[in-house]
């Protein structure tokens, strides 16, 4: 992370209002477009933004954003795992299966870009899902 003084100070103005994004290659966080791979695995990254406060993370496996060839379940598990942080998962959801495989692994929220788009997931459909699954 470039700048851990903007990220602190804007959870400390704005505390619940705050997302970080997390982009990751191979595990790798990616930066500046996705146009560079840094050293610094996810989970590192997401333990880093816990200490600052950051409530939110929205994780994205940049291999699978507009794939629609379904989440990576297997890294947003262990990040769900790894931190105290609500995780909004991003990038391959593809069908409803998706919304609910993420729905089992208790995340906070999923965004739903390209399958909204091309009519593989019906948001009506979605919507209903999680609203059965809520607690």
């Amino acid at each position: 992370m470039s700048n851990p003084e903007l990220v602190s100070q804007a959870v400390k103005n704005y505390d619940m209002h705050i997302a970080v994004g997390i982009d990751a290659r191979d595990g790798k966080v990616a930066a500046e477009g996705w146009t560079q791979t840094s050293a610094v695995d996810y989970i590192e990254l997401a333990k880093q933004m816990e200490q600052l406060g950051v409530k939110y993370i929205i994780f994205t496996d940049i291999s699978r954003d507009g794939t629609l060839t379904g989440p990576n379940l297997f890294m947003l598990d262990r990040l769900n795992s790894a931190v105290s942080c609500e995780i909004i998962a991003s990038g391959g959801v593809s069908n409803l299966k998706d919304i609910a495989d993420l729905l089992d692994l208790n995340l906070y929220g999923v965004i739903c870009g390209k399958a909204l788009y091309t009519g593989d997931l019906d948001l009506k459909a979605a919507v209903s899902l999680c609203k059965g699954a809520e607690k």
